[in-house]
């Protein structure tokens, strides 16, 4: 190990021990504390929004220097729009109930005791992001909120971003009267530093990584702390023969369109074959408007003869991009084995106005969401009403789907008696 990799290991480790303290603190404090931090954070995003677009700009403009790809730059670009959001979406965490010390399923026992499960935050929480600056503001409120410490280690790419989002934190906390060392953005570039956070089972309770599916791996195969993840988002549109076309076009239209680099846009859409002759020209219309390329089955590309051929891996591919497979299915029960084949376990919408298949399709569709006339776009924190996501997990252990304040914490059983002896 050279010298280098000593400060790395010695600098991560700093921060690890100060986490575990401030987690401590942070664990018991007052719900009215963390609100006022949160407000002071929001309200410091908005009054620093110009210095803070100044700072996304200087990734941005390195980020093209350095050749990276459109979608990695679509996630590390911020705007007032996007500033405005994660100040709003602090805002609305506040507002949210504080879920730290809740006691629920509270039952007295035959032995007169009564045994019930209190939540309680998971400690300290690990997070490795790529681009996205946003999640350095959206994962220091939600970890404030349900009382956890964190650590944020962004890409270097977002490396000013970050920095800039995290003097805000920091002025939120001091003036709550909160440990500063509550939120902690990683000061380094140095790629041994993630190596460090990973490994720190001592200091750390939970590893977030998002990003890309190789940052995802390599994060789960180094880890020797617990992972929530998702590896990547092959989200799937059915439009049911009995589906309203004109909510199907919207809603197939939005789901590819209105952002192509996130892990909920679709990127299969599947047609029930009785409408495809309807519905597929009409949409493959909008979609060439708008640059995507189409890639289809055999049945699709009689509909649309314009269309590329699909191969067995556009089945399974997140594209990130303006492209889209197609396939034509005979039904439900079709387009449902297709999800279990080559789905991701993240998002799945069914457009129909039969009430039996979209319960069908709700039952059957093992994915962290399933929805029913309404775009994949929707798989998201604040649109659930969570004030932010601190990342989508397609696991089944302890959370699933956008992971906000209820998934930042376990459960501990409590037990309250009188002087109750077991006999």
């Amino acid at each position: 190990m050279d010298g280098t990799e000593k400060d790395v290991k010695a600098y991560m480790q700093g921060i690890g021990r100060a986490a575990r303290q401030a987690s401590r603190l942070l664990a018991t404090a007052d719900t009215r504390a963390k609100n006022r931090a949160l407000t002071v954070i929001a309200q410091a995003l908005k009054q620093d929004a110009a210095a803070l677009l100044g700072a996304n700009r200087q990734d941005v403009d390195a980020a093209r220097h350095q050749g990276l790809d459109a979608a990695m730059i679509d996630r590390l670009t911020l705007n007032e729009k996007t500033v405005a959001a994660m100040a709003d979406g602090l805002l609305q965490i506040a507002e949210l109930p504080d879920p730290v010390g809740e006691i629920s399923h509270l039952n007295y026992r035959p032995s007169g005791i009564q045994v019930g499960r209190m939540r309680v935050p998971l400690g300290v929480v690990g997070i490795i992001y790529e681009s996205r600056p946003n999640v350095t503001a959206d994962a220091a409120g939600l970890c404030l909120k349900s009382g956890n410490a964190t650590i944020l280690r962004g890409g270097s790419e977002a490396f000013h971003s970050n920095q800039a989002i995290a003097a805000c934190v920091r002025r939120g906390l001091v003036e709550a009267g909160l440990p500063e060392q509550a939120v902690q953005v990683v000061e380094t570039t140095d790629r041994a530093a993630v190596g460090e956070l990973v490994r720190m089972k001592e200091y750390v309770d939970v590893i977030v990584p998002r990003g890309g599916k190789g940052l995802i791996e390599h994060i789960s195969a180094e880890a020797r702390v617990p992972v929530i993840k998702h590896l990547h988002g092959v989200c799937h549109v059915y439009i049911d023969d009995r589906a309203d076309l004109e909510k199907a076009v919207r809603i197939a239209d939005n789901a590819k369109t209105q952002r192509y680099g996130t892990c909920n846009t679709m990127e299969t859409l599947l047609v029930a074959g009785r409408i495809a002759g309807e519905v597929l020209p009409r949409l493959a219309r909008i979609y060439f408007a708008k640059g995507v390329e189409l890639r289809g089955d055999d049945a699709a590309r009689r509909l649309v003869p314009d269309m590329k051929a699909a191969t067995e891996e556009d089945w399974s591919t997140e594209y990130l991009a303006p492209i889209l497979s197609v396939r034509v299915v005979a039904g439900l029960d079709e387009a449902i084995d297709h999800i279990a084949a080559y789905g991701s376990q993240h998002t799945d919408a069914i457009v129909t106005e039969d009430f039996g298949r979209a319960r069908r399709f709700l039952r059957e569709v093992d994915s962290s969401s399933v929805m029913v006339n309404a775009s994949t776009r929707f798989a998201d924190g604040f649109e659930y009403g969570l004030g932010a996501e601190i990342g989508i997990s397609t696991d089944k252990i302890h959370a699933r789907g956008p992971v906000g304040l209820e998934g930042l914490t376990s459960q501990k059983f409590v037990v309250l008696g009188d002087g109750h002896v077991r006999g």
